[in-house]
């Protein structure tokens, strides 16, 4: 990819590329946050995992039609060594008041908890956040119906949260997003939650997926950073945003 230039190339946009590879052209501790949710590698999986077929979304408990540009069916190792690599970066370019919100889910692989350890062990991990989604459906009489993801706070060791957000729980429940056609959104409520608990000023999202996480910047008037391997997901997320900009212009107009 072109050479990019900090910050000119990178404030308030959206970079349509791969993500540990912008990240690289990122300086050292230079992002106050990072949100994210990387793709779960669900293909790989033995249950139902994304498989192919017709209908919504969802179907069957199965995401039908997958990322645009990343199949999420990498081998184990390599997706648990990949996933290291864009934590080692996003944890450089943090500062030492700097932390990282990195969304998973835990998943039982043949018999197996992945509860993500063999991805985060090593890095700072301060604490683990429970988010549970409102309602949904379950297709497999074999489950309970999954409602549970979790998020690992990662975070330097002069990282604070802004004044009486510490008073939250580590258990959160929000209703999940439904009027988007990326296959895995989250639901801005949550990430509100996230950039408003801290003062962070650039926050960054190098799996910006349709943008929620710069949207929510835009409600907290902070900077943001997108990154998105998907061309066409980095356009959804450029036409949110605008959107969303013309709405905080005319909030702010009346």
């Amino acid at each position: 990819m072109k050479k990019l230039k900090y910050p000119t190339d990178f404030l308030n946009k959206i970079i349509c590329g791969d993500a540990v590879e912008v990240m690289k052209q990122i300086p050292d501790g230079s992002v106050d946050l990072i949100v994210t949710s990387p793709p779960y590698n669900l293909k790989n999986s033995t249950g139902n995992g994304m498989k192919d077929g017709r209908g919504g979304k969802w179907a069957n408990a199965a995401l039908q039609n997958g990322y645009t540009h990343h199949d999420d069916c990498m081998p184990h190792d390599e997706y648990v060594k990949w996933q290291r690599d864009c934590l080692a970066q996003m944890l450089r370019i943090i500062p030492e008041e700097g932390a990282i919100f990195y969304n998973h889910k835990w998943r039982v692989q043949d018999g197996l908890l992945q509860d993500r350890q063999d991805i985060v062990s090593g890095f700072p991990v301060r604490q683990i956040i429970i988010w549970k989604r409102k309602g949904g459906l379950n297709f497999n009489a074999g489950y309970f119906l999954p409602t549970y993801e979790v998020i690992y706070l990662i975070a330097k060791s002069k990282f604070k949260l802004a004044d009486k957000a510490n008073a939250q729980g580590d258990v959160w429940e929000f209703t999940q997003e439904m009027g988007n056609d990326h296959p895995a959104a989250f639901p801005v409520t949550l990430i509100n939650r996230i950039i408003s608990s801290t003062n962070a000023k650039m926050i960054l999202d190098p799996f910006m997926g349709s943008g929620t996480t710069a949207i929510s910047a835009i409600n907290y008037n902070r900077n943001y950073i997108g990154i998105d391997l998907s061309p066409e997901y980095c356009k959804m997320a450029e036409r949110r945003i605008e959107l969303r900009k013309k709405q905080v212009k005319l909030l702010i107009e009346v």
